[in-house]
Order: C-alpha cells, then sequence, then structure tokens
C-alpha cells in the first residue's frame, strides 16, 4: 500500500470551483482509495492506494472523476510520501536563518519541466523574490508577499508548460505531519 499526497489547484477560491471536503473523500472513496484525510478547504487530499499506479495515472484519475462529479477542470498534482519527505527535508532557503517560514512556499510540478525550459527561467530574476527548481519541485521565497509575486503558478505553468499547485511552507510541514501519522 502506498500513501499519496493529492493536491489540488484553485478550488475553493473566491466562491468558484466549490467542493465540500467530505464530498471530496467520498469521491476519492468510490475511487477505491483509502485512509482519506483532507487537510483544510483549499484540495489537500492525503490516501493510500492498494493498485500500483504512477502519480500521472492518479492525476489524470482524480482530475477525470472531479469532471465528471463536479462538472468543472481542476488541475491535479499527486506526489507519494517520499517526495513529500525530501521536498519537507530540503528547502534550501531555510539554510539561511535570516528567512523566515511565513515566506516560503512550493510549487508542485505535475511532472519534469524540459531541461531546455529550465534553463531559460532560471535567467528570470525578481529583486524580491527567488525560487531553486528541484526536480519537479520549486522552492519560493518571497520577501514581500507570495500574492504580490511574479512567481506565480500561472507564470511556472506557462513557462515551464507543466500543470503547477503552489503552498505554503507551513501547509507542506503539516501535510508531511499528517503523512507520518
Amino acid at each position: 500500500m502506498t500513501t499519496y499526497i493529492a493536491l489540488l489547484r484553485g478550488i475553493n477560491v473566491g466562491g468558484k470551483r466549490k467542493i465540500l471536503m467530505s464530498d471530496l473523500k467520498q469521491l476519492f472513496a468510490k475511487l477505491n482509495f483509502t485512509n482519506v484525510q483532507t487537510y483544510i478547504q483549499s484540495g489537500n487530499v492525503i490516501f493510500t492506494s492498494l493498485k500500483k499506479q504512477t502519480s500521472i495515472e492518479l492525476s489524470l484519475l482524480i482530475h477525470d472523476a472531479i469532471l465528471n462529479q463536479f462538472g468543472f477542470e481542476v488541475p491535479v498534482v499527486v506526489k507519494t510520501i517520499g517526495e513529500l519527505e525530501q521536498v519537507a527535508l530540503n528547502n534550501p532557503f531555510l539554510e539561511d536563518p535570516a528567512i523566515e517560514i511565513k515566506d516560503c512556499h512550493v510549487t508542485f510540478l505535475q511532472h519534469l519541466p524540459s531541461k531546455e525550459a529550465v534553463e531559460a527561467i532560471q535567467k528570470m530574476d525578481q529583486p524580491t523574490d527567488s525560487f531553486t527548481i528541484y526536480n519537479s519541485n520549486i522552492y519560493l521565497h518571497c520577501t514581500d508577499s507570495y500574492h504580490k509575486s511574479k512567481f506565480t503558478n500561472t507564470f511556472f505553468e506557462k513557462k515551464l508548460a507543466v500543470p503547477a499547485t503552489t503552498r505554503n511552507w507551513k501547509t507542506v510541514l503539516k501535510l508531511y505531519e499528517m503523512c507520518k501519522i
């Protein structure tokens, strides 16, 4: 049995694409997932599966099930517990004691971007914010506010041609803690 984390992008934001967490849990149960837990209303779901599937296959399965049941598109990124552990333990920005946790985020990519796209994006600069790409994750440090940053989901999706969703560092740590229980 493998533990996964599904990260849904853009649900329950501004009254759009509303999904109750109880309905989301039922949907995951219908997909034969077990030990389903949700965290906050923004679409974080921890679950286990007996069936061996890739993260991409699971992302598409969950995406299609949401579309069929709720009638709207929701990008889904799925990570294994091992992948989430690597994210939680390797934030390069936290090596600097002057950086506050509240200023750190992770953009989770659905799959690895092309080498060319990564090289092109790494040349971009913004004086107040910075990022580091590691595998299919992007660590962000936003000195002002994530909502004021140019390094948004849309920015990374367009530049890397990969579906993405972002979580603040506190949420990343909480999801990791929930997976270990």
